[in-house]
């Protein structure tokens, strides 16, 4: 199976769709480019964020503009993971603009995604900026409005919810990859 160009990928903050992405990155034929200390976060033990993130006062807007996302890459070719929460308000746009490109989503209940982010650092997150969001409030209800979104673009293309794991990953990527943990309240789908 080959890859595509790009995968956007989304899910609320807190959904540990950084993780998620961070797995898929293993995968042969993925071109993680985008990676430097700079792009880095992490969380105790957990590595967090890596890479490039687009969103409202990120370091790349989430524009849809193919020049404009490849620049967040070093090198071309490959595989990219597009990771933006933004995704989830714009995804029928995403579908329509990148036809060839799959868009991957996951999906975590929102009080569980809000409990994580927090713990994870909040506000105080280095990397990506989560100033967008204004307050506490503010999170909770883009968190909500994200998921709704998230939920009502699979259900349109009648995506099938499943959990991330080694057999996920190779039906869909056709790749082997041990995935050491999977979260019961934690579910990814993707559109090819």
């Amino acid at each position: 199976m080959q890859l595509p160009e790009r995968v956007f990928f989304t899910g609320v903050p807190g959904s540990r769709w950084s993780s998620i992405s961070q797995k898929l990155s293993e995968l042969d034929g993925m071109n993680n480019s985008d990676w430097s200390k700079e792009r880095e976060y992490a969380h105790g033990k957990f590595s967090g964020h890596k890479g490039a993130y687009f969103g409202k006062k990120m370091e790349y807007e989430d524009h849809l503009y193919p020049g404009y996302i490849d620049s967040a890459w070093k090198e071309p070719g490959g595989c990219k993971i597009v990771k933006s929460h933004d995704w989830a308000l714009k995804l029928d746009n995403v579908k329509n603009k990148f036809p060839d490109d799959w868009i991957m989503l996951v999906y975590r209940p929102d009080v569980s995604s809000y409990a994580w982010w927090f713990e994870a650092g909040g506000f105080s997150i280095e990397y990506p900026n989560y100033s967008a969001y204004n307050d506490h409030i503010g999170m909770q209800h883009a968190i909500a409005e994200q998921n709704n979104c998230i939920l009502k673009f699979a259900h349109k293309h009648n995506l099938t919810w499943n959990y991330f794991n080694s057999s996920w990953i190779e039906h869909n990527f056709n790749q082997t990859l041990s995935v050491e943990k999977s979260w019961p309240d934690i579910l990814v789908t993707i559109l090819k």
